[in-house]
């Protein structure tokens, strides 16, 4: 594998980065939070996305190229699983504005623990999104095989995927700091809410499009 060969595909890591899909808006949604649980979300992706590139490099991605059935269940699971973020969002900021409301005072004592908790939740959604994304597979079973030679190893396909988590990561890090600069320069409850609220909203709506997709397919 050549450097070219490397910088063109990382291009095309950049075009597909650019174009707005789950891990955006799961990114985006964590993001107006607090900035550490946005970058927990995008290294869930990173890391969902390096163990598609592991699943393709050792064969198992190919079944959900040749059954249509399987391609169709992981489809549907993972638009049930968006709709269950989108819900759990819109639940998560209505149970924080209340909070805010009735109990500031006792915010400091549980901080720690529930920020771990956080971050360990965001992590964990972005993780749990990618792999239940079967277009991610996909995209290493059709575009792996341009940028490889014929008898490319497990390791020539692990770069490739690296290249794409690192590409991929860097423009969700771009994404959590702009949400939570904007957040900080807000600074007004009611719009944060309203902006996690949209956010939560297209997660869902995407959850519900993917699923309708999926059983009509």
């Amino acid at each position: 594998m050549t450097a070219l060969s490397l910088l063109a595909f990382a291009g095309l890591c950049v075009v597909l980065a650019l174009t707005p899909g789950p891990d955006t808006f799961l990114v985006l949604r964590y993001s107006m939070g607090r900035a550490r649980d946005g970058f927990a979300a995008a290294a869930g992706c990173a890391v969902g996305s390096l163990a598609w590139a592991a699943l393709v490099a050792v064969g198992l991605a190919t079944l959900l190229e040749q059954s249509a059935e399987l391609f169709r269940v992981v489809k549907i699971v993972g638009g049930l699983y968006l709709i269950y973020l989108g819900i759990a969002a819109f639940l998560s900021t209505r149970r924080s504005a209340r909070a805010a409301a009735t109990d500031a005072g006792d915010e400091d004592a549980p901080a720690v623990p529930a920020a771990r908790r956080r971050s360990t939740s965001s992590l964990l959604a972005g993780l749990l999104s990618t792999l239940l994304n079967p277009k991610v597979g996909l995209f290493f079973l059709a575009v792996v095989p341009q940028f490889v030679s014929a008898h490319a190893g497990f390791g020539e396909t692990m770069l490739l995927g690296v290249v794409d988590a690192v590409v991929g990561g860097l423009y969700l890090v771009g994404i959590t700091l702009l949400a939570s600069r904007m957040v900080a320069w807000l600074k007004r409850p009611r719009v944060t809410r309203v902006l996690e609220r949209v956010s939560a909203g297209i997660l869902a709506a995407l959850g519900i499009g993917t699923v309708v997709a999926g059983a009509e397919g």
